[in-house]
């Protein structure tokens, strides 16, 4: 399988909030946002792969900033890492103020997605070629996330009695 480049599969995505998208307070509902979130980071995923997939993972949702009815959203997602069939997505989420031009990093989080074949089953995914120093360091924090999260499931199945 041959390796792909990051910037491959970078995806972009924008939507302007509406009234039905809010809080009582006026604020993005998170559940919207998370909504939006997980379909960004899909895309990068089926970009990389060129294969459905399916979300494993939200190991991590900082909100940060607010944002606002009538602000434009824009959804940066980036593949960090690559197992064998799954694959970490980072997503960080801007605000704009579509009257002012300010722009505000309201959110971040990653997810994980493992790839399915044709059987239903997890598929190898290609391998991922580092381009840049950010990318290196995303890599890297991505490794350490994923040692974290084997470690949180382990615990889990641990406690809950379903150790394999």
């Amino acid at each position: 399988m041959e390796p792909k480049k990051g910037s491959e599969s970078k995806t972009l995505m924008t939507y302007r909030v509406l009234p039905q998208d809010t809080n009582p307070a006026g604020n993005l509902h998170g559940g919207a946002l998370m909504k939006q979130i997980d379909l960004v980071a899909a895309t990068a995923a089926m970009r990389h792969a060129r294969q459905p997939v399916v979300t494993v993972s939200i190991d991590r949702m900082n909100f940060i900033n607010p944002a606002y009815v009538g602000e434009l959203i824009s959804l940066y997602a980036n593949v960090n890492m690559v197992g064998r069939t799954s694959m970490e997505i980072g997503v960080r989420v801007e605000a704009e103020n579509l009257l002012t031009g300010e722009t505000r990093h309201t959110n971040s989080a990653y997810l994980t997605f493992v790839a399915i074949g044709a059987e239903g089953r997890p598929s190898p995914v290609p391998p991922l070629i580092l381009e840049t120093g950010v990318d290196h360091r995303r890599n890297k924090e991505a490794q350490e996330r994923r040692i974290m999260r084997k470690q949180e499931l382990q615990r889990e199945k641990t406690s809950s009695g379903k150790e394999d």
